[in-house]
């Protein structure tokens, strides 16, 4: 097991140990190739040489023939070995790339997980190319992807987070169970559809009477023994024709409910039957977290184990496929095979059936705390946060934003809450604000789902969060961006009215108006806010706005971010400061590049 300290290092290392093994894997599958070829040669001249110069005898065929067969069978576990090291390799390669921050356009990025409207999902790029779900998400199911993204659409009760947070920190360290998870699972997402196999287990079964199979049992036994004895010439035709006939009207009343009970079974034993190692792998991996254990028995149905349920629907899907063999089929029509086999498989879908939908809940739920673990080691100096009771608050220690990488990521110290019910941050565009507003809310997201968060030390208690930060016109809808950003706060004002309280982040608010309508409206605006005990930060580069009036409603601290001109270049540290910012390089910026001002 590796040090959670040195994620780089191990991953290195499993990368170089997987690259090696399929380099011999590689060997063996030409090494194979080639021995296919000279047996089939070898056979081909035996064959020759046994049946045209007939110097040997046609008994020898059998060697080159079994000795092909062999080799076939050896050469698709080489395949099968190839593949899971080259895919182990990139498993690796992966996650190297998300530790020097080239993760972006790699994976899955949900985009049709958000509902319209979000409050904040756009603007904290939870969603998309270089989102936050994209560089989490390591689930191979489509349960798996929703479970992770409902995480991080919906903030989490506390209890939920606390035992999530005691899955993850014991998930952390467990490479070889996320790389067994993630090769078990390759063909899950493109091939497997859950909702439809849920609703395929969750189906009334159709065939409930006992009596089914005994009257089929009772038709076939009449139609063999009548024939026998007709065979025998014990007995006139017509009983023989009328058992037959018997035995056909049966068939045919029940056919309608025999096909019911057979739609979609091939569809779903496969999807199944693909879920069936990535359920196994999970069900002998050892769990003592609370969360773990409970979602590890829900793994089990009466008892037996997912995947030994799931084993039990294939072998009953076999015989009542053997039913058509060209050799066997006069037989399985006599006995009225389809028709058991039907039973037999909707017996199934009555005892398990209903628990698909749960293993499938189990399984997504286990991919998405390995997700959250994923990040977890891949960032060792990320910590979990402290969920408090009581009043609205939320205080960081060196607080970065988690879609930046580690070496590009300046942090800040951040507190609101207690002493401050909210931020002015003002500064120049491009300075740090808005960066500020989404490390603040997409922290806020992680820690909120139970993940660990960036940075040193982070305490909050339970809100909700609603963000003004990218909003855009709609020549279709006919909305500019004024209008587009002022349905957008008023959505955000109207959660204020709810439970818990509200996390606000809003940027550059009513930029879209003139400067004395913009006072008037952000100051009733926050004191709006305020009034229903929400916390957030509003961000300005009209100093006018640093001194917004509340009328006592709550109380506001200003903040701000630097600019320095060197060379006629704009620079920024992005160090959040107390107090309004007092001066600007604008000018001086524009005169640089030449324009007469």
């Amino acid at each position: 097991m590796a040090s959670p300290s040195e994620p780089r290092s191990e991953y290195e290392y499993r990368r170089d140990a997987r690259r090696a093994a399929l380099a011999t894997a590689d060997g063996r599958h030409r090494q194979v190739s080639r021995l296919r070829l000279i047996t089939a040669i070898g056979g081909l001249a035996l064959a020759w040489a046994s049946l045209d110069r007939e110097v040997f005898s046609g008994t020898w065929l059998w060697v080159p023939a079994f000795a092909f067969v062999g080799l076939v069978v050896w050469h698709e576990r080489v395949k099968k070995a190839q593949d899971r090291a080259r895919r182990a390799t990139e498993l690796y390669d992966a996650g190297l790339a998300r530790l020097d921050g080239r993760w972006r356009s790699c994976g899955p990025q949900g985009d049709d997980f958000v509902p319209e409207g979000h409050l904040y999902a756009s603007d904290l790029d939870l969603f998309g190319d270089g989102s936050l779900f994209q560089l989490l998400s390591r689930a191979r199911t489509r349960h798996g992807e929703r479970r992770l993204a409902g995480w991080l659409l919906s903030p989490s009760p506390p209890e939920d987070i606390l035992t999530r947070q005691e899955a993850v920190d014991e998930l952390r360290p467990r490479l070889d169970l996320r790389e067994d998870l993630a090769l078990a699972g390759e063909e899950l997402r493109a091939a497997v559809d859950a909702d439809r196999l849920a609703a395929w287990g969750q189906a009334a079964p159709v065939l409930p009477s006992p009596a089914v199979p005994v009257v089929a049992a009772l038709a076939s036994a009449a139609t063999i023994v009548t024939f026998a004895l007709y065979a025998y010439q014990r007995i006139p035709g017509w009983p023989l024709v009328a058992a037959v006939a018997l035995q056909a009207g049966f068939f045919f009343l029940v056919r309608a409910r025999v096909t019911e009970a057979l739609r979609g079974v091939d569809r779903a034993a496969s999807d199944l039957g693909l879920l069936s190692d990535l359920v196994q792998r999970l069900e002998r991996e050892p769990m003592t977290s609370r969360r773990g254990a409970e979602l590890q028995t829900g793994l089990r149905t009466g008892g037996s184990p997912a995947s030994a349920a799931i084993h039990n629907l294939r072998r009953r899907l076999e015989v009542h496929d053997s039913g058509r063999n060209l050799l066997f089929m006069p037989v399985a029509i006599v006995l009225l095979w389809q028709l058991h086999g039907a039973w037999w498989i909707d017996r199934w879908r009555a005892r398990f059936g209903p628990a698909v939908a749960a293993w499938l809940d189990a399984a997504g739920e286990i991919e998405a705390l390995s997700s959250l673990a994923s990040h977890a080691y891949e960032h060792p100096e990320d910590a979990f946060a402290e969920i408090t009771s009581g009043d609205a608050c939320f205080e960081a220690e060196d607080l970065g934003h988690p879609l930046l990488a580690v070496t590009q990521c300046v942090r800040n110290d951040v507190a609101f809450g207690d002493a401050a019910q909210a931020l002015i941050v003002s500064g120049s565009n491009m300075s740090g604000k808005t960066t500020l507003l989404r490390a603040v809310g997409t922290n806020a997201v992680l820690a909120l789902a139970g993940a660990t968060v960036r940075a040193r030390r982070l305490r909050l208690s339970p809100l909700c969060i609603g963000a003004s930060i990218r909003t855009q016109d709609s020549l279709l809808d006919g909305r500019s961006r004024f209008q587009a950003e002022i349905d957008r706060i008023r959505d955000v004002m109207n959660r204020a009215n709810a439970e818990p309280p509200l996390l606000f982040l809003l940027d550059e608010v009513l930029a879209g108006t003139n400067s004395h309508d913009r006072r008037i409206g952000a100051a009733a605006i926050v004191r709006g806010l305020l009034q229903h005990d929400a916390i957030g930060l509003v961000t300005t580069h009209d100093l006018a706005l640093a001194e917004l009036d509340t009328a006592g409603t709550g109380t506001i601290e200003n903040v701000h971010f630097e600019d320095h001109l060197e060379d006629g270049q704009m620079t920024f540290d992005y160090q959040m400061r107390p107090g309004v910012v007092r001066r600007s390089n604008a000018i001086e910026l524009m005169r640089s590049v030449g324009l007469p001002v």
